[in-house]
């Protein structure tokens, strides 16, 4: 692609020079449909391919667990995403252990659909509490680190806590629902991997007053030796396997177990909504819509037109935001007045910490080697 770096938008779906590494060819097409189209599309199967695949997956783990209680394990949040693949599931005869990690932003709503899932699938719920005070004291240093990210320390001790949990039961196939058809785009200028254990406990060295004794991390050597090649475990992601149109998802949802529609986009989590609809836009100017809005775009699930409708609309409601704010500052122990002193700190980017960003790439390096000299997927754990 010729690069064309002037301020824009790109001509097909909604990504802008909000990035800071984004580009555009002769007639305006950004390299985030580029690589969807060339790259992507070769590891989504939306079709009669992908269903015979999947059938494949699943006869492969009934059979290595045949004698065991269960097939698998799957966390449940209460989105969309892990709810509908939880009905995928059930209706597919897979038996999961079906675990919800609480961090303590869930909200009302959340809590009444996974419970809603599991009565109408009959299964048993799992339910890990994270330490409350130590998470508080995690989200309040990553707060004040100013870096983009802030939902580290949940997706950190949601993964942590699936993977030690599955460990303990012996159980090695990770179900997840992270898919191409609603995340294929998201631009890697905005964020950094949450599953790095030095980058989070660097911040919390410098910016946290407590011990973790109870918050559980997984290190470099867990999560790219261990657990894939020690303990053979595996992720397994379903809905790259089938037509998941999220709009249809949520119907059927709806219809089968009384599902109730977020009024946005990760509204399962109160922290997450104010993180990503004010704290992202407000002090680095991403809008996680963008990206979320393009991947629904080239996969076929929107017009662009319909997308710039739904970005002409508000983040937040400003009753709302007043609300939300007054909520985060009470649930994290400060004053209105101190979250606000907290907002405007300095922002920084995730490497103004110690991180392993150069190890993660040493590794690909070494993956990448061994995948072509034994012509084998290496990756196929994450």
């Amino acid at each position: 692609m010729e690069t064309v770096r002037n301020f824009q938008q790109c001509t097909r779906c909604v990504m802008d020079t909000t990035d800071p590494a984004i580009y555009f060819d002769q007639n305006g097409v950004c390299n985030h449909c580029h690589n969807f189209h060339e790259s992507t599309v070769k590891k989504w199967f939306p079709n009669k391919e992908g269903e015979k695949k999947l059938a494949r997956i699943y006869e492969k783990i009934k059979n290595e667990n045949r004698n065991k209680p269960y097939d698998c394990i799957l966390g449940l949040s209460g989105g969309v995403d892990s709810s509908y693949l939880a009905l995928k599931l059930y209706e597919a005869g897979i038996r999961p252990l079906v675990v919800h990690v609480d961090g303590g932003w869930n909200s009302e709503l959340a809590v009444q659909n996974i419970e809603n899932i599991i009565h109408y699938c009959g299964w048993h719920l799992h339910t890990i509490v994270i330490d409350w005070e130590e998470m508080k004291d995690l989200q309040l240093a990553y707060l004040k680190s100013g870096i983009a990210n802030q939902d580290v320390p949940q997706d950190h001790a949601f993964f942590a806590s699936l993977y030690h949990f599955a460990t303990k039961h012996n159980i090695n196939y990770v179900i997840s629902g992270g898919n191409i058809a609603t995340e294929c785009i998201f631009p890697k200028t905005w964020h950094w991997s949450a599953m790095d254990s030095l980058n989070l406990k660097a911040i919390h060295k410098k910016f946290g007053t407590k011990k973790l004794k109870h918050y559980k991390t997984i290190g470099f050597f867990e999560l790219y030796f261990y657990y894939p090649f020690i303990k053979k475990m595996k992720t397994v992601r379903p809905l790259d396997f089938i037509p998941y149109v999220k709009s249809q998802a949520l119907e059927e949802l709806k219809e089968k177990i009384g599902y109730k529609e977020y009024p946005r986009k990760h509204g399962e989590s109160i922290f997450t909504k104010f993180f990503q609809n004010y704290y992202l836009p407000m002090k680095f100017g991403f809008d996680k819509r963008k990206p979320h809005l393009s991947s629904l775009i080239v996969t076929a699930q929107m017009t662009k037109e319909e997308a710039l409708r739904e970005l002409d609309k508000p983040l937040y409601d400003e009753k709302e935001l007043v609300s939300d704010k007054e909520y985060v500052a009470k649930k994290l122990g400060i004053t209105d007045e101190e979250l606000e002193n907290i907002l405007q700190m300095p922002s920084h980017t995730y490497k103004d910490f110690p991180n392993m960003e150069k190890r993660y790439k040493q590794m690909k390096k070494v993956q990448s080697f061994f995948s072509k000299l034994l012509n084998k997927n290496l990756s196929n754990y994450s």
